[in-house]
């Protein structure tokens, strides 16, 4: 089975190079030198001012509303990965969703405002599938209100705004090195911020709130990052040009081929993409999961992100329906990308989406027209020309 992502591991040599000065050092956690090493890399890559390696992205979350003395609630997005929600849940933040933009399908400026309540103290949005939001607007919002601003940047890694990082925007972006995400530590995630002292007090309670073996200042929590984590971080990032390359070059292929049946998500002017997702939008539920089943058919596992929209989980009622993330929720699928996936098998995805397509759009014309369908007036789908040439 062909999955929607798979993890890229880079050159085995290469990491079994640092596990052996891992067992040379025993340094294996506690801010070893390949920790270090990763994040002065990452610095430099991403051109952020701090950075602070973490053990996963969901405790990145945590820390930030920690360290930004955020309480009360938090204005958020429904249309995202169930921690930027439930990071806030479990910190005794209220989330308090409002609505997304149709086409960008990031958090809606317009929408903010008239859900801040008396004890909401921040904004938390996400840089949805690495489409950057609108961080202008955003802080304008925040500043007329005295609010924290935290972008989750889960999918987000290496995208650039306006010719700078995206994570340079916002009191705090938090990253996710998973497994799944472009770049990884298997597990892992980071926290960026330009407040040189914010940065000192985010080190702090992810360790622990230790300042050295003698004094303990304030409450904390284990976030570090382990050596072996950095190493195969160190691995990745030597690969990460190449890596954006094959994915931009499978997400264009997506594109052309797929433009003109499906919604695709509207990106940000002046932004650079990552591809680090291929969403599109079906014309309805049911058309996804009759794509989604025809896909597995042929051996393509896709997979939904993201579903059900966060206003509708049990444990965070009652809220008020956000209607255009529950519309949007029950239609996005996104592809197979990844760098190594053979071309084959992205016209196999492409072919099975778009006749799965045209025959959705046929059966709905003639529950309109059954006449049509009885005298045989319907066509049995077939490829275009033109849609084969983009594929071919």
């Amino acid at each position: 089975m062909i999955n929607v992502t798979k993890s890229y591991l880079g050159n085995k040599e290469k990491f079994m190079a640092y596990v052996d000065r891992i067992y040379n050092t025993g340094w294996l956690t506690n801010h070893g030198p390949l920790v270090l090493a990763l994040e002065e890399r990452l610095k430099e890559y991403l051109g952020v001012k701090n950075i602070i390696l973490t053990n996963n992205g969901t405790i990145a979350l945590q820390i930030a509303y920690r360290a930004l003395g955020i309480t009360g609630s938090a204005i958020t997005t429904p249309f995202s990965f169930v921690a930027t929600t439930s990071s806030l849940q479990w910190e005794g933040i209220r989330p308090i969703f409002a609505d997304i933009d149709s086409a960008t399908w990031n958090l809606d400026p317009d929408q903010i405002e008239a859900r801040i309540e008396h004890d909401t103290t921040a904004i938390v949005a996400t840089h949805v599938f690495g489409n950057p939001c609108a961080v202008e607007r955003i802080q304008q919002i925040a500043t007329k209100h005295d609010l924290k601003v935290v972008y989750d940047g889960a999918h987000a890694f290496g995208v650039r705004l306006g010719g700078q990082s995206v994570f340079n925007w916002g009191d705090i972006s938090t990253l996710s090195f998973h497994a799944t995400k472009l770049f990884h530590t298997i597990e892992g995630g980071a926290i960026v911020t330009n407040d040189d002292a914010l940065a000192a007090r985010i080190r702090l309670l992810c360790n622990f709130g230790i300042v050295d073996t003698d004094v303990i200042q304030g409450i904390g929590i284990n976030a570090k990052l382990n050596e072996f984590a950095a190493a195969m971080g160190l691995c990745i990032l030597d690969d990460i040009e190449g890596i954006l390359e094959q994915r931009a070059e499978i997400g264009h292929r997506y594109e052309l081929a797929l433009a003109d049946y499906f919604e695709l998500q509207l990106p940000q002017p002046d932004s650079q993409r990552n591809y680090s997702y291929f969403p599109i939008a079906l014309a309805s539920e049911r058309q996804l999961l009759r794509s989604r089943e025809q896909l597995n058919d042929n051996g393509i596992n896709p997979r939904r992100y993201f579903y059900p929209s966060l206003d509708t989980l049990e444990y965070l009622q009652p809220q008020v329906p956000q209607p255009r993330s529950r519309a949007l929720s029950r239609k996005v699928l996104c592809l197979p990308i990844y760098p190594g996936l053979p071309v084959k098998v992205q016209n196999r995805v492409i072919q099975t989406l778009i006749q799965e397509s045209i025959h959705s759009e046929q059966a709905s014309r003639a529950m309109f027209h059954p006449l049509a369908e009885a005298f045989g007036l319907l066509a049995t789908p077939q490829l275009s020309g033109a849609a084969c040439k983009r594929i071919s």
